[in-house]
């Protein structure tokens, strides 16, 4: 939890804050259905639309969807039922015009052919706003729901995934920007010439191509990526454009930023070209003390079965039959969630936490880090992570919905507005235009 005194007076930097909106239908905080003013339910279309309209007019970046490909009894309730992101975000589009749309697909479990299909008709249906969150899928039960055989190790799915995302932004460059001519007079649709064959063979994907569809809006949709382990970061430093990262101290943040950022030149790149936006959970109450009371609530809520499922799920291990309020107990490395089941430990042996107060912060934000207090605390604290080199921007976490997403749009948002920390319009139309970046050009431009 953190909180930081009134810098009201600090000099805007010239560069301003990314702002993402992680939508969790039943809220982050794993009881936050529960509170009075929740209007929960991954599935409700209305919900999202609410959700995301609200975000524009706050002029977010984006809203981002996660995904998962299993379910079951102990399932946090905004993972255990959830429609496919694609389908979602293609309906949110009708309703907006502005803000972008991020969606996870993982890499382990799909087709490269499907995977650029599908977020190519979303740029192509959202006029260019579309984002993929690329993922390898941690968890080995969801081998279980496809015909794939054994779950791939840690560095498998990051060998897979590199090859994947490859194949994809080949696929997207099947077409050249001036291929469908649509000439009457000639009876010409689009140039042959134009189209392009990758025909690609590698270790793990065998991919003819062209693409049934024209280049998408963006060129490339913008490209996320979510692993924060050594290869998940070689991975970002050489195909994404986001990251989206867990941290809990200032010196964890920076030194993460610093880190991935230093990566980038050996892929030809500079630091502009990649923007980490650390996961944020705002708790925020026009007192301190409101806010600490919204908190408090929250916890109270909080079914202890279900916290230590997601805390064990965290870690990669079951530690429900561990003494709640004892240490954490020595776990081997697992094989899923590297990064954040280092952060937990970190943390844990760090702030000496027992098992109890560890699985309380992950009922929370799953890891990510806790900002409460006033507008004005909750500004300060994420102006000292965007001016001290920590973060380019953050990924916003209420704990429920929408009464925690009206408070930040309410009261952080012209905070930050007035410190010239965040747009107070849109300055484009694109996804693109809105983080700064350029449009790639097609690897078929210079023949």
């Amino acid at each position: 939890m953190t909180t930081t005194a009134s810098n009201a007076n600090s000099t805007t930097p010239r560069r301003q804050m990314r702002l993402g909106l992680f939508i969790q239908g039943a809220g982050h905080h794993v009881a936050g259905w529960r509170h009075p003013d929740a209007q929960a339910g991954s599935e409700n279309l209305a919900l999202m639309q609410r959700i995301t309209q609200t975000a524009e007019r706050a002029k977010f970046d984006m809203v981002f969807l996660a995904d998962g490909l299993t379910s079951g009894p102990d399932a946090h309730p905004s993972m255990a039922m959830r429609l496919e992101p694609l389908s979602l975000l293609s309906a949110l589009a009708m309703g907006t015009r502005h803000i972008g749309l991020a969606a996870t697909a993982s890499t382990t479990y799909s087709e490269p052919y499907h995977v650029a299909r599908a977020f190519a008709s979303l740029d192509h249906l959202s006029n260019g706003r579309a984002a993929w969150n690329v993922v390898t899928t941690s968890y080995d039960r969801t081998a279980a729901n496809f015909t794939r055989g054994n779950h791939p190790d840690h560095a498998l799915r990051y060998e897979m995934a590199g090859e994947f995302v490859d194949v994809v932004k080949g696929l997207w460059d099947s077409w050249d920007d001036d291929a469908v001519i649509k000439d009457k007079a000639r009876g010409i649709y689009f140039d042959p010439a134009k189209v392009h064959t990758l025909d690609h063979k590698g270790p793990f994907f065998s991919v003819k191509g062209p693409l049934n569809a024209s280049r998408p809006p963006q060129g490339h949709p913008v490209v996320i990526q979510a692993g924060s382990s050594g290869p998940g970061q070689d991975l970002a430093a050489r195909t994404a454009e986001v990251v989206f990262t867990a941290q809990q101290t200032l010196e964890d943040a920076q030194t993460f930023y610093r880190d991935l950022k230093s990566r980038l030149p050996k892929f030809g790149r500079e630091g502009a070209q990649l923007h980490v936006m650390p996961g944020v959970f705002p708790v925020i109450g026009r007192t301190e003390q409101e806010a600490k009371d919204k908190y408090a609530q929250l916890q109270q809520w909080t079914d202890t079965s279900g916290a230590l499922s997601l805390l064990s799920d965290r870690l990669g291990h079951d530690v429900s039959k561990y003494p709640l309020d004892g240490p954490l107990p020595e776990l081997p490395e697992s094989d899923q969630l590297k990064s954040r089941a280092k952060l937990l430990t970190d943390l844990a042996r760090r702030e000496n936490l027992t098992l109890r107060e560890l699985y309380y912060l992950v009922a929370g934000a799953r890891g990510h880090r806790i900002v409460w207090g006033t507008p004005v605390q909750v500004a300060d604290a994420l102006e000292e992570w965007f001016t001290g080199e920590a973060a380019d921007g953050f990924n916003i976490m209420p704990p429920y919905f929408p009464g925690g997403l009206d408070d930040f749009v309410e009261l952080v948002v012209p905070e930050l507005q007035r410190r010239g920390l965040f747009r107070t319009e849109y300055s484009g139309t694109t996804l693109r235009d809105h983080l700064g970046l350029q449009r790639p050009a097609s690897r078929y431009a210079s023949r």
